[in-house]
């Protein structure tokens, strides 16, 4: 099954870098910037994060939450949120059972390996907790204000 905007967004429970569990229930009546990426402290998932991070006072202002979700573990997510002063939780999908949830695991190639990994991905979801919008193939320099600016046309059509 292929998620689509206006779906109801994969409910999840997963651990942060402290170990307390973050729902999607939590967030009941915001917006929030679900991100699947493929590790920690790789170049472009770090770009990607500390685009997250520069923007992340505007997502306040705007009363959205971002979440970043990986399949590393618990310290790996603190060594990475301590090393980049990252501002939002980065959630623990072991396994991957969330971003196969979210379409955004399954079978990636590099340098002629095969293995089974997140592939870099973005759902916005509205408060409701249905699906707005919805990127694959992320491109991660210019990808958070490229969603910041997407959820200000949103935003503002509403």
């Amino acid at each position: 099954m292929t998620l689509a905007v206006g779906d109801p967004a994969p409910d999840f429970s997963l651990p942060d870098a402290e170990g307390n569990q973050v729902s999607l229930a939590d967030f009941k009546g915001r917006r929030v910037v679900l991100y699947f990426y493929p590790r920690d402290n790789t170049p472009g998932c770090t770009k990607e994060a500390c685009a997250f991070r520069d923007a992340y006072d505007t997502y306040q202002d705007k009363d959205v939450a971002v979440l970043g979700v990986s399949t590393d573990d618990a310290i790996s997510h603190g060594k990475f949120i301590a090393k980049h002063s990252l501002p939002f939780p980065l959630l623990v999908d072991e396994g991957g059972a969330i971003a196969s949830a979210y379409g955004s695991y399954g079978l990636k190639k590099m340098y002629g390996k095969e293995f089974m990994g997140i592939s870099r991905s973005t759902f916005v979801i509205d408060p409701d907790g249905q699906l707005e919008k919805i990127y694959r193939k992320v491109k991660p320099e210019a990808h958070a204000s490229e969603v910041l600016a997407d959820i200000e046309a949103l935003a503002s059509s509403s």
